[in-house]
């Protein structure tokens, strides 16, 4: 007994096919674009040094924080001219991939 299953729409550069979705497809984790005043951990370590504190002014490419992982230190540095929102780490704190560690804000442009 085979179970029918709904034709779907779907649009591949401009063109337009009908097809059924695996149940993998379906139940994937959406994409979403990154928010780039979110700073993650790129590489799971240990924040072995913290530079900045909230509210702080920073250029670009200063050196934020150092990320120990696999016995290198990794500087994570600013992307743009901007203020330091919340800090979400600790000096010594072991963090996962991925993991949230800063929220920084644009300057504004005169």
């Amino acid at each position: 007994m085979t179970e029918e299953k709904e034709l779907k729409t779907l649009v591949v550069q401009g063109a337009v096919y009908q097809t059924t979705y695996t149940w993998k497809f379906e139940n994937r984790v959406n994409w979403e674009a990154p928010n780039p005043n979110h700073i993650y951990s790129f590489i799971p370590g240990t924040i072995i040094d913290i530079f900045i504190k909230p509210r702080q002014k920073v250029k670009e490419g200063e050196t934020l924080l150092l990320l120990e992982a696999m016995k290198m230190q990794n500087q994570v540095r600013m992307p743009f001219d901007g203020e330091i929102v919340k800090i979400h780490v600790k000096k010594d704190d072991i963090i996962p991939k991925k993991h949230m560690m800063l929220e920084i804000k644009p300057a504004r442009i005169r």
